[in-house]
């Protein structure tokens, strides 16, 4: 090989050598130095006086310092775009836990109302029904529909079906449970009116808070006996 022919190659490959220089730097956070033309000249000259059969050998070794600077390039870009992944989904994850949440809140705080607004109509119905000494069934389920939610109504109805087939005075023989709800002991039912064995709308009112308190509604308690039969 000539000496023209080695310095050509030789530059050629100081140029290689200092443009991987330079990636290097810039992936390792370093500053390129200014005099990054008079090395390549000085490189290139050093290079040109190699002896011929050495010439592979740079070549090999500027290729693979080049291959190393591109694996490093490669892998910065790689952990950045894996750091800007995760911080996306973790926020979009706050977000989703945060609408769930909001969501749960007021999901409860409906159901709160809904229990207060039937609670302040039981206790406002029943007492506007006048005292009778006694009571027929479609005279019960009135009041019941009159101071139970509508949507709730059915399943309110199916319990004291099971209970007591709306027997107001219905007692259980063998526990003396009580009423419509058969209440055990019945006088709990006192809690809401002292006419509880007499008077349907007092046993009605103390069942609707019973079923509310308890399992949130009387659909939950409907719910609930048809798994147990019982509530």
């Amino acid at each position: 090989m000539s000496r023209i022919s080695v310095r050509g190659f030789a530059v050629a490959s100081a140029t290689a050598v200092t443009a991987v220089g330079s990636v290097v730097g810039v992936a390792t956070g370093s500053t390129a130095q200014n005099n990054d033309a008079e090395a390549m000249a000085a490189d290139a000259t050093l290079l040109a006086d190699i002896p011929v059969g050495q010439q592979a050998q740079v070549q090999t070794a500027s290729l693979t310092q080049q291959a190393d600077a591109q694996a490093i390039a490669a892998d910065a870009s790689a952990k950045k775009e894996a750091e800007q992944a995760a911080r996306k989904a973790a926020a979009q994850t706050a977000i989703a836990k945060k609408a769930e949440a909001e969501r749960a809140e007021k999901e409860a705080k409906e159901r709160e109302e809904l229990k207060a607004a039937a609670s302040r109509a039981a206790s406002r119905d029943a007492s506007s029904f006048p005292v009778q000494s006694s009571y027929t069934v479609a005279q019960i389920q009135a009041m019941a529909s009159s101071m139970v939610p509508a949507g709730q109504f059915q399943c309110f109805s199916n319990i004291v079906n099971h209970e007591s087939s709306w027997n107001y005075r219905a007692v259980n023989p063998s526990s003396g449970a009580y009423g419509l709800f058969q209440a055990l002991p019945g006088s709990k039912m006192s809690s809401v009116g002292a006419d509880w064995q007499t008077n349907p709308a007092t046993q009605i009112k103390w069942g609707l808070n019973y079923m509310d308190s308890r399992y949130g509604s009387p659909c939950d308690a409907w719910n609930f006996w048809q798994a147990n039969h019982w509530y």
